[in-house]
């Protein structure tokens, strides 16, 4: 909207139907968001008002709450489902802290979908060709890009840890601070669209899918959760002598009895179960290790005040508000019924029955839609139409027939 009808207050409103919109462009039967398709009103987050720095022309951007015209939070709203897992934790005198690590690519424009994306010439007039995995030179050919990632980010406001080269060809990794949940998910929903914008501007093509290159490690989105009280912010996964306390047990149990049935959330489209069914680090289980990487729930190495909980499931196309609510939803249930873990597991191991995960979309959506514990924690308008609208992209994908099946099959007798 104009800066002048913002400035005045002028209320913005959209149809309930936009929160269930497909990637596709369609929308599921209406009965999901209601047969009217009512507005909702846009409520601007003031501390998440920014001014673009990659514009050539002035403009800003607000990330706003969808709330219903009576006022309350959107059922439908993955921003509003967040904030009520949040209050649910601050009831019990809790906060969450997490943080997230965000993967993605950087590649030439490709103009056709059916070719695979390619890394793009660098400055010394080369493509990279996968040897440079953390290597401290690896983007030099990406310099300019990088600076203005880097200088767009301080001017936004968008604290960084580390970035890095990612074992994949062209691929990146940045390191967001640990903070309040939902700060964390604007931030990340932030620069992801920096990232594009960005990228843009140099010619080139940034993709968070989960898995765009074949034989080649997918890009996750790593949640790193922790629990303080709120008042002293003591961390309540460490006792007083630095030992694991029952809360952190309770609340990994609480994510191992949720991660299948939310494997939907965490992992929602076709190409994710690429990254997840070829792990290169990307864990399909609800296992959980001290610093293991091939275990679904980490614990990375850490003093007892940093002590936290690692989900190793989310992929770098998953929706941050909604991974970060399931996550910590699921948390906090095994705090609430004291649910207890199985065992951790080190080592190379092999997934029990009842901690392997759905290894398609298809799958995880039967398993979601037979939760009770999904509509109990998001409510079955929530559920309901997230099901609906995945459930037509995935139609939409079985829609067509894929070169590897003209190529292997065409000749079958």
């Amino acid at each position: 909207m104009t800066a002048e009808g913002f400035l005045e207050g002028r209320r913005l409103q959209m149809a309930r139907g936009v929160l269930l919109q497909c990637i596709m462009g369609g929308y599921p039967a209406a009965k999901f968001y209601g047969s009217d398709d009512g507005d909702l009103a846009l409520v601007a987050e003031p501390s998440m008002i920014h001014p673009l720095p990659w514009s050539d022309e002035p403009r800003a951007w607000a990330i706003c709450d969808a709330d219903e015209l009576t006022g309350e939070s959107s059922n439908l709203s993955t921003r509003g489902q967040l904030k009520k897992v949040i209050a649910r934790y601050a009831a019990l005198g809790l906060a969450p802290v997490v943080a997230t690590e965000l993967e993605f690519f950087v590649f030439a424009p490709n103009t056709d979908p059916n070719q695979p994306f390619r890394p793009p010439i660098g400055l010394d007039g080369r493509r990279e060709d996968g040897q440079s995995a953390f290597s401290v030179s690896s983007n030099n050919g990406l310099r300019p890009f990088f600076n203005e990632v880097y200088k767009c980010m301080a001017a936004l406001g968008l604290p960084r840890d580390t970035f890095m080269h990612e074992m994949g060809v062209s691929q990146f990794e940045i390191n967001l601070l640990h903070g309040d949940p939902l700060l964390l998910a604007d931030q990340t929903f932030l620069f992801k669209h920096l990232l594009k914008e960005v990228a843009l501007k140099h010619g080139l093509t940034v993709v968070c899918m989960a898995k765009p290159l074949a034989h080649t490690p997918g890009s996750s989105m790593h949640i790193h959760q922790s629990i303080v009280e709120i008042g002293s912010g003591k961390n309540v996964f460490s006792d007083e002598k630095g030992q694991p306390t029952a809360m952190f047990r309770h609340f990994i149990g609480g994510q191992q009895a949720g991660m299948a049935e939310f494997t939907a959330l965490f992992a929602p489209n076709v190409n994710s179960y690429q990254r997840l069914c070829h792990p290169f680090a990307s864990p399909n289980n609800a296992c959980w290790s001290h610093d293991n990487r091939a275990a679904g729930l980490r614990i990375p190495a850490s003093s007892p005040v940093a002590r936290r909980v690692e989900n190793r499931l989310p992929g770098a196309d998953a929706n941050p508000y909604l991974a970060i609510a399931a996550s910590l939803a699921a948390g906090l249930h095994g705090i609430e019924h004291e649910l207890e873990p199985t065992e951790a597991i080190q080592g190379e191991f092999e997934v029990p029955d009842n901690l392997s995960l759905p290894c398609t979309l298809h799958a995880a959506l039967e398993r979601l839609k037979r939760s009770q514990l999904a509509m109990e924690l998001f409510g079955k308008e929530f559920i309901e139409g997230y099901i609906a609208s995945k459930t037509m992209e995935l139609t939409s994908f079985f829609d067509e027939i894929t070169p590897w099946e003209r190529r292997v099959l065409a000749a079958q007798a």
